[in-house]
């Protein structure tokens, strides 16, 4: 059997009973760590569960993943993943692929960051398409997200903007001369998404959203030290909420429930 288990977003403790169970029945447990990350290390989760845990980068996981289903054909394997195992399309097409190699597969669900954005008070059913922001380089800003933002925005609605993670990225030498060397992680912060989003609004003639609009941020979202901030994008660029994971919310148009909320947040 192949587990596929969703690890909610806190520590070890948020996974449910059915995946505990899952888990420590299984021969081999491995922990997808490129799509998210949790706030705790790779040791908290083999002390809660009572076992080793393998750690795989993207590499691990796409190249190895045929090795992975020819173990679960004759043992149980438990997949963890950060949050809800369908949360990245990596892992619905790991799915498919067992099930046409005949491997039994159990999906267990988990809270991601999907729903649990919903806790700095913006209702869950007033929210269009999620869109990623990307790292800018100096040669390289994409800027396509935004007109999603903006067609939310002209519905009402409001956007959840994941921020890019940077795990394992090759340096350019490596690249070039096939050497395995890679960059120090980078995990994007409400600030310099913020600044991006600044940048792309200063050159939209038709002002849709301006400096001043309302932006949420979120860090750590489902942990102890979970923090949320509102203020405008323009505070919002200088903003600091601490360590990853960060995400932010671009607010369309809001309820008076939703209003009252999201102001005990405002930067004051």
């Amino acid at each position: 059997m192949l587990y596929v288990v969703g690890l909610g977003l806190g520590d070890a403790k948020d996974i449910t009973v059915k995946g505990l169970e899952a888990v420590r029945q299984a021969d081999r447990v491995i922990l997808e760590a490129y799509t998210s990350i949790l706030t705790i290390g790779r040791e908290a989760l083999e002390e809660y569960y009572g076992k080793p845990v393998e750690v795989a980068d993207r590499d691990a996981v796409e190249q190895g993943a045929a090795e992975m289903l020819e173990a679960a054909k004759s043992s149980d394997v438990a997949f963890l993943v950060v949050g809800d195992p369908f949360g990245a399309t990596t892992h619905a097409d790991l799915v498919l692929r067992a099930r046409n190699e005949g491997v039994p597969v159990q999906v267990i669900h988990n809270a991601s960051i999907m729903n649990a954005v919903a806790c700095c008070g913006l209702q869950l059913y007033h929210f269009g398409e999620t869109v990623s922001i990307p790292f800018w380089t100096e040669t390289w800003k994409p800027d396509s997200f935004y007109e999603k933002i903006i067609k939310n925005k002209s519905r009402g609605l409001h956007t959840l903007c994941l921020l890019d993670i940077q795990v394992k990225e090759p340096t350019p030498e490596s690249i070039t001369k096939k050497v395995k060397q890679y960059l120090p992680p980078r995990f994007m912060s409400v600030a310099q998404a913020s600044e991006q989003l600044l940048k792309i609004v200063e050159d939209d003639c038709e002002k849709v959203i301006t400096e001043d609009n309302l932006i949420v941020g979120l860090a750590r979202v489902g942990s102890d030290s979970q923090k949320i901030m509102a203020g405008s994008l323009k505070t919002m660029s200088v903003s600091d909420l601490g360590p990853p994971l960060h995400c932010l919310i671009v607010p369309g148009e809001l309820h008076p429930l939703e209003t009252e909320y999201v102001e005990q947040y405002l930067v004051k």
